[in-house]
């Protein structure tokens, strides 16, 4: 994004990138930028429900929507202006700026044939999807992803999520792992944030506004494009270093489901919790009623037909 935003802007607007901890840690970005210490951050806003659970819509919630649907809430179904509101109360302006699509299930050390699997799991999961596993009584785990390899390896988590194909198999996990499962409840269409300092962003130009929200924008097309260009082959790469790809069975899927109801209710007395999640569910249901019938029916029948 910062190479973006330096020449749409003709190097009158810079982002100076940090790493993390060569300012604050990775789990600390949030702070950082509503205190100003920071100007800007670029993570995923579901580290910080803790700060207020309205945040785990603006990256991913169980059940929730694919990256498409989150793109349709965002820009078209009012989840811009509800991100905004959410922002203020924490002096920050926010802005998606990137999508790595449908998360994978995760890694684990052996296969889960039931739902009790989960009973004593050490798993790595953020966001609410954490406390759906929660509630199946993993030991639930937020660990930064650059700490993830070394926490699998040692035996200190029994499982974890990260990203998906490409992400995972940069990560190395398939050398401390070998059972790896495909498809996630958790982060059907995982968003990231670029968030400002509302103090700074009410400083900036009209013109270095719209830079950054457009950058914004194409940086989640770009990250989208790119994961989903290459899943396909690291997948493939994943596989013939010897990883067992598998699906959770139906009843694993329902009990996903009935922990993620529970979770999603528990935080219905906060009344603007409730007013995001009832905006994003009206937007996906409108999504889907389309979607179910032209995209996804269109890629059953060209399997159907073609196979693959």
């Amino acid at each position: 994004m910062e190479k973006m935003v330096g020449e749409m802007s003709g190097g009158t607007l810079t982002i100076d990138k940090k790493a993390p901890g060569e300012l604050v840690g990775a789990l600390e970005v949030f702070d950082a930028v509503s205190s100003g210490q920071a100007d800007m951050y670029h993570s995923a806003d579901y580290y910080y429900i803790n700060q207020h659970p309205g945040y785990a819509y603006f990256t991913a919630v169980p059940f929730g929507g694919t990256a498409q649907e989150v793109s349709n809430w965002y820009y078209h179904g009012g989840g811009e202006q509800l991100h905004d509101e959410l922002g203020e109360i924490f002096n920050l302006k926010g802005l998606l700026a990137g999508n790595s699509g449908s998360q994978s299930g995760g890694w684990f050390r052996k296969e889960i044939n039931s739902a009790d699997d989960f009973n004593g799991l050490k798993f790595r999961m953020p966001g609410l999807g954490g406390k759906v596993l929660g509630k199946l009584g993993a030991s639930v785990q937020n660990i930064p992803g650059g700490e993830l390899y070394q926490a699998l390896s040692s035996g200190a988590l029994d499982g974890l999520e990260w990203v998906g194909p490409m992400a995972d198999e940069r990560a190395g996990f398939q050398e401390v792992a070998k059972v790896y499962y495909t498809a996630g409840f958790h982060e059907p269409g995982s968003a990231l944030a670029s968030s400002v300092n509302l103090d700074v962003w009410n400083e900036l130009s009209d013109q270095h506004k719209a830079i950054l929200r457009y950058a914004s924008m194409a940086v989640t097309q770009f990250q989208l494009a790119e994961t989903l260009a290459n899943n396909g082959a690291a997948l493939a790469r994943l596989q013939s270093q010897g990883v067992k790809t598998l699906q959770f069975s139906d009843d694993v899927w329902d009990a996903f489901g009935k922990a993620s109801a529970e979770v999603m209710d528990e935080n219905m007395g906060d009344e603007l919790f409730a007013k995001i999640r009832n905006s994003f569910e009206a937007s996906l249901a409108t999504s889907a009623s389309w979607i179910n019938k032209s995209d996804g029916y269109y890629v059953q029948q060209r399997v159907r037909v073609l196979g693959g």
